[in-house]
């Protein structure tokens, strides 16, 4: 069966270096069969500037935001697919604000029972992928750590893909290496 796989990607920047190396994992993931799903965070549509520490969602059986806004189709989404793909360039070593405000809104996506010391959630199970570049060769260790630990304490399943010293703003094109391990990457993930 193909694997439904939602890419979020994070860059302002619709032809830069994150976008490139978004349409080159795409590729690879398309030629294994796997449907694939692109939303761009910098231009949805929020209500909020982040979860407001609410917990209304905890109150409910569903696994949703209850913020009415673009960013809680995109929850419903990743709690569809089998692999959620996080595309961001380095920023101050660590993921762009379009990337954290979802994030951080992921809150509904779990349920806990802090009496019980229990947690459950849609996302156990599923691949948690980061796709990250740099302008040069430092942060993206430090940019991948929340995420390592976001799969591990989920139970997701997690790969990354880190390219330092990807240059400006979509010089990334002219590296064919990177671009081929990219798109082998996107096959092997689908």
């Amino acid at each position: 069966m193909a694997k439904k796989i939602i890419i979020l990607s994070a860059s302002p920047k619709k032809d830069g270096n994150t976008a490139t190396l978004v349409r080159w994992f795409s590729r690879g993931a398309r030629a294994k069969g796997a449907r694939i799903k692109v939303i761009h965070t910098a231009y949805l549509k929020y209500k909020t500037p982040g979860c407001m520490s609410c917990r209304a969602c905890q109150k409910s059986d569903k696994y949703e935001c209850v913020i009415n806004d673009e960013v809680r189709g995109v929850l419903i989404e990743m709690a569809k697919a089998d692999v959620i793909v996080v595309a961001t360039p380095l920023y101050f070593f660590a993921a762009s604000a379009q990337l954290k405000v979802i994030f951080d809104r992921m809150f509904s996506l779990y349920k806990w029972d802090n009496a019980a010391g229990t947690m459950r959630t849609v996302l156990k199970g599923k691949m948690l992928i980061l796709i990250a570049s740099a302008y040069e060769g430092v942060g993206l260790d430090v940019l991948a750590k929340p995420f390592a630990l976001t799969a591990k304490y989920t139970g997701m399943k997690f790969k990354s893909f880190l390219v330092p010293n990807a240059g400006t703003s979509g010089e990334i094109k002219t590296k064919t290496a990177i671009r081929k391990r990219m798109i082998a990457f996107g096959r092997k993930a689908a």
